[in-house]
């Protein structure tokens, strides 16, 4: 058995395929798209309906070739014929793992909440990995995009309600968010597949906010 397909995967050891390199207008294309979309929702949102955060989602997929005029392709989205053996090992390992260990451990199930959060982690991970992360990226040296990218993931206006909050429970939120926030960011960076930290995402957000929140309260 060739252990590094199945084991390199978590500390991050893929065979990276570059993504290929933009001009400087599709990075500004791709800033403004991600700064439209962030100042729309916050508009848009005032309840977290399902088919709203759906269709958002829609929209700004749809807007990275109307807008963006890039391929979908071209921000990581690769094909799963295109992964590598360990991409694939990595990825079927987390999902089961995610997917067996977060319903015993929340002890709740899946609602309307569910579905709201799966499609807002993805959605999460579009904007701030998708495009402002890779347009940073075509930029500034690799760490300085990841680093500022996650900067405002973390403090940006996905999470300005903890700021709001005492500090008691918006430090260790916040420190867990950039955490888990960098680890996307290297996972992009280093696998060139926005599918795989999408749906690690989206498959988090939705047990631990959708299923574990609604559970506690």
């Amino acid at each position: 058995m060739d252990w590094r397909t199945h084991l390199g995967g978590h500390v991050l050891l893929f065979d990276r395929k570059p993504l290929p390199e933009l001009s400087g207008a599709a990075d500004m294309r791709l800033l403004l798209l991600a700064a439209a979309l962030e100042i729309g929702r916050l508009a848009v949102f005032r309840r977290a309906h399902p088919a709203l955060v759906l269709a958002w989602l829609a929209l700004a997929l749809l807007a990275v070739p109307s807008f963006a005029r890039l391929r979908l392709r071209d921000l990581g989205f690769v094909p799963w014929r295109a992964w590598s053996g360990m991409e694939r090992s990595y990825f079927v390992q987390v999902l089961v793992l995610a997917n067996v260990l977060f319903p015993l451990v929340l002890a709740g199930r899946p609602g309307r909440l569910f579905v709201v959060y799966l499609g807002f982690g993805f959605y999460q991970e579009l904007v701030y990995r998708g495009m402002l992360q890779r347009a940073l990226t075509g930029r500034w040296p690799p760490l300085a995009a990841i680093a500022t990218a996650n900067l405002l993931y973390t403090f940006g206006p996905l999470h300005w309600n903890y700021l709001r909050g005492p500090a008691s429970v918006a430090a260790p939120m916040l420190v867990a968010i950039f955490a888990i926030g960098l680890l996307f960011g290297a996972l992009y960076h280093r696998s060139g597949n926005l599918w795989i930290p999408a749906v690690f995402h989206a498959v988090g957000n939705a047990w631990l906010v959708g299923v574990g929140y609604t559970a506690a309260s």
